[in-house]
């Protein structure tokens, strides 16, 4: 046997222990060649795909690429670590250390050359299903058919393998093998009892509570003056959480005799401090990570949301017009009906002319008919207003900020009659029916006959489409924006919300990836650590098994341990996504609630699954060496 054919039987001899970092290895590359795909297709060379979106896109590949090369060097580093009594044994017979660096530089590449091949693969397999979903996420116009991705294969081919071969070389050379009493007895050695500073415990609560109390406290502008201070306290008891206030909590229940000594807790409590304090960085990493993750595409969903909503809530109806100076106003507004027309859809529209007042503040005010109104809110299907004698304030609080020291002013001031008399408004009302840019006053009928004359005058139009599809209500907005490119005096809602998806698209594809990227390479590190024990928790229940240990309280203890090692650091990182995006509510004033559990629940979900797959497959193992 060649020392070629060492190495590979040695990986495929490991392959359980090379599995995560495979997989996730193959991902990261099947993720980088598809950002590859979209940026050689042909569609985006010569199509309407903003710059910024293909930027966008190669400099996310540039940072899935980075955190493949330091995600692939820690599972190397972490991976060679629980390889020191394997190396042990090669040098007593009579391997060299210069041959153990070679050994591991060629499983390295091996790993890497199937990971490279595989995942440019896999890409190729579902190129064509990753690019109709991106037809739609994306909102482009160009159909993305399927073509042969010569450059992306070479790209990411040549890229890969040269990360990999990196990392060989930077990984053989700082590998040391020590002693080789201290490598055969690696495994052997006690750590003696994990203990933790109280000090450093207390700090720990102190700087999660501080900073999960900020976050919680602040709103508006203060939220993104907190933000750094906030993540810095945070990642820091974080740290502290895994290696001090963890291995405390546990030390409190070993002492706790009517919770340490009920069942199987025993073997429980003995091993999991232990467990805790060594896996206490792989922890730390998988919980900030998972956060980075959780909190970024949260943040994406919950700002789309946001502005959608914000842009519906101001703008509900499908065409609006109102009139400049010295414009044919019946020309524009038949030219829309026309518009409407063409593209075979039907629509109710209501007509209104804008009087505006002087009434002793700095700007002339709208004042609108009751009977006006109430035609515009019928068209909207809202409710309708009854007024008596008086006047009432009207404002939309929700497109206008800042309308509220308007309407107060309105609310003081009243209305200005000819013969002399002031109207006085007697309540307010937030409604969007008009599309006016500060507060303005209804009056009834009678009241605005009594009014001066108006110092200023604008035409108003809105239509209600009925029955049309998407495409048809963004054609009618793209002629609309055409015609009115001159004054910019017409709006479409279908129209702006179609060309906001198209800029937003790519934004959230990118991210999108990018925390399945994350995420995924947080579950392979846990992967890891669970089978880099998986030799000792072997010889433990083998022992343990001959005192009685019955297949069942086996499963419970197992069930346990995994269950703590892939949850622990998920619940830290889903408690720190869902503080993070209760301050995005914050600054937005906005509720996420929905956005936030729908990304969370996700993510969570996704976890359990992770963890049923892993943990049948563990026990298996563990079973199979009991008999």
């Amino acid at each position: 046997m060649t020392f070629r054919q060492f190495a590979l039987n040695n990986v495929l001899r490991n392959k359980r222990l090379y599995v995560a970092y495979f997989l996730s290895s193959m991902f990261a590359v099947m993720v980088f060649f598809t950002f590859s795909i979209f940026a050689f297709h042909p569609a985006f060379q010569t199509g309407d795909m903003p710059s910024s979106a293909m930027k966008g896109m190669l400099v996310s590949g540039g940072i899935i690429y980075v955190f493949s090369f330091f995600f692939v060097l820690y599972s190397m580093s972490s991976f060679l670590q629980s390889r020191k009594k394997e190396f042990g044994l090669l040098m007593l017979l009579g391997m060299s250390s210069r041959q153990i660096r070679r050994m591991t530089f060629l499983e390295n590449m091996l790993i890497g050359f199937l990971a490279t091949i595989s995942g440019i693969g896999i890409g190729l397999v579902f190129a064509k299903v990753i690019l109709l979903i991106a037809e739609k996420v994306l909102v482009i116009d160009e159909t993305l058919n399927f073509y042969f991705p010569l450059e992306a294969i070479g790209l990411s081919f040549i890229s890969f393998i040269l990360l990999f071969f990196v990392i060989s070389i930077f990984v053989t050379f700082i590998l040391r093998t020590n002693k080789l009493v201290d490598l055969i007895k690696s495994d052997k050695k006690s750590k003696g009892e994990p203990k933790a500073s109280i000090i450093l415990t207390i700090i720990a609560v102190l700087l999660l509570a501080a900073g999960y109390g900020t976050a919680l406290y602040v709103e508006g502008i203060q939220v993104v003056m907190a933000l750094i201070p906030v993540v810095i306290v945070v990642t820091i008891g974080t740290y502290l959480f895994f290696t001090q206030l963890s291995v405390y909590l546990i030390r409190r229940l070993k002492k706790n005799e009517h919770i340490f000594w009920k069942k199987t807790n025993m073997l429980l409590f003995s091993d999991l401090s232990f467990r805790m304090k060594d896996n206490a960085r792989t922890f730390f990493l998988v919980a900030i990570i998972s956060t980075v993750a959780f909190s970024a595409i949260g943040t994406l969903f919950g700002f789309h949301s946001y502005l959608m909503k914000g842009l519906k809530d101001a703008n509900p109806y499908s065409v609006v017009y109102e009139s400049v100076e010295d414009e044919d106003v019946q020309k524009q507004i038949s030219a829309i009906d026309q518009i409407i027309a063409d593209e075979n859809v039907t629509a109710n529209k209501e007509v209104v002319e804008m009087n505006y007042f002087e009434i002793g503040i700095d700007y002339p005010v709208l004042i609108v008919k009751e009977s006006d109104y109430n035609r515009f809110a019928k068209l909207l299907n809202e409710k309708e207003i009854k007024l008596k004698n008086k006047a009432v304030v009207v404002s939309d609080n929700q497109a206008n900020i800042g309308n509220f020291q308007n309407e107060q002013k309105l609310m003081e001031i009243g209305i200005p009659l000819k013969s002399g008399e002031k109207v006085q408004a007697y309540s307010e009302v937030s409604t969007s029916v008009l599309q006016e840019m500060n507060a303005y006053y209804i009056v009834r009928d009678e009241v605005f006959k009594q009014l001066p004359s108006a110092v200023k005058q604008t035409t108003f139009a809105a239509w209600m489409t009925k029955q049309a599809d998407e495409e048809q209500l963004v054609a009618i907005g793209e002629k609309v924006f055409d015609h009115f490119d001159e004054y910019h005096n017409a709006f479409s809602m279908d129209y702006t919300i179609y060309e906001i998806d198209k800029a937003y698209g790519p934004i959230l594809f990118i991210g999108l990836f990018i925390g399945i990227v994350f995420f995924v390479s947080a579950g392979s590190f846990l992967y890891f650590r669970l089978y880099s024990d998986l030799d000792d928790d072997k010889e433990k229940f083998q022992a343990i098994a001959k005192l009685g240990l019955t297949n069942n309280e086996l499963k419970k203890v197992i069930n346990r341990q995994t269950a703590i090692l892939f949850f622990a650091p998920i619940i830290v990182a889903l408690i720190h996504g869902a503080v993070a995006l209760t301050a995005l509510m914050h600054l937005f004033d906005y509720n996420l609630v929905k956005e936030s559990a729908m990304v969370l629940g996700g993510f969570a979900l996704i976890q359990i699954a992770y963890f049923f797959i892993v943990r049948y497959f563990y026990t298996k193992q563990i079973q199979q060496a009991i008999k």
